[in-house]
């Protein structure tokens, strides 16, 4: 199937993109567009519509597609965002859409990315997930132009599951994870820069205690699966610089999966920036912790300046 083009892909965005008289409004119209112009790889999933509780987490996500949040005065600069969940549900609300409204507060383009959850009777298993953010990188890739993005600034940003997701996309853009099934896939899908907050980034003894790590290998894993999923085992030279932080008391994901993730970023020669927390837990996304604020953001945003991703 030949590629739309970003007009079609995201109608809305691209008008305001090409009207100079368009509102000059704080948030553009969001526009979702599902990743897969047919059924995704593999098939198997779920049926029926998706699921939402009471806390904004979604899960039953048999389409999974990008919900785009442009801000009016782009900079070019644009961010995937994957949100934890342990995948067993996306923490949307919680998590993705917070980041959005910072990153768009800074004149960054936000991809909100509703991924498939692996044991929701995908038939590629733990691939499903990596095979959706792999397509989403292409995607923006491809509607760069139209929208306005430099296809030079587009980075990743994941949180606890979704941080692995993140991990995973930012370390195994090379693979052919799926066939090709437009004129999109056959642009690049490596980020040029990746944001890891609180990540499982290892799914071997003695950190395999997680539900990502249960969702996606299974609790008796196949030998060499936990080595396979695991982040800090797929490193390579030209991944993307890397930006990490984690609180010391994190009681889901050991602060030992970003001390690895540094390691690995230190052994093949990346660049990698950790900033870690004495207290702060689990899940405070942009900073909004259970039991404090963790104020990591505007680490983040120097970070971001400092490598041309935000204006100086």
């Amino acid at each position: 199937m030949a590629l739309l083009g970003a007009a079609a892909l995201f109608p809305r965005l691209a008008a305001a993109a090409g009207d100079p008289g368009a509102p000059d409004h704080p948030l553009l119209p969001p526009d979702d567009i599902l990743l897969w112009p047919k059924a995704p790889p593999g098939g198997g999933g779920p049926s029926g519509v998706r699921q939402v509780d009471r806390r904004g987490a979604v899960s039953n996500i048999a389409e999974p597609d990008l919900r785009t949040l442009r801000p009016a005065r782009a900079n070019g600069t644009a961010v995937l965002i994957t949100a934890g969940g342990g995948y067993r549900v996306i923490q949307q609300r919680k998590e993705a859409e917070v980041a959005a409204r910072w990153m768009t507060q800074r004149g960054v383009t936000a991809f909100i990315l509703s991924y498939r959850l692996p044991d929701e009777g995908w038939r590629v298993g733990p691939l499903a997930p990596l095979q959706d953010a792999l397509r989403a990188l292409r995607l923006i890739r491809a509607s760069a132009g139209p929208l306005g993005l430099d296809p030079t600034r587009i980075g990743c940003l994941g949180f606890s599951a979704g941080g692995h997701l993140a991990g995973l996309a930012a370390t195994r853009f090379a693979e052919d994870a799926y066939a090709p099934v437009d004129e999109a896939d056959q642009l690049p899908a490596r980020p040029d820069f990746a944001v890891l907050a609180y990540p499982v980034i290892t799914l071997k003894p003695p950190y395999d205690h997680t539900s990502a790590r249960r969702r996606l290998i299974g609790r008796r894993p196949q030998p060499g699966a936990a080595d396979r999923w695991s982040v800090e085992t797929h490193v390579p030279p030209d991944a993307p610089p890397f930006f990490l932080v984690q609180a010391r008391d994190d009681e889901i994901a050991s602060v030992q999966n970003s001390l690895l993730m540094q390691q690995a970023c230190d052994q093949a020669g990346i660049p990698v920036e950790l900033r870690l927390f004495d207290e702060g837990g689990h899940g405070f996304a942009m900073g909004q912790g259970r039991r404090q604020e963790v104020n990591w953001t505007p680490a983040l945003e120097a970070w971001m300046r400092g490598r041309g991703f935000l204006p100086p």
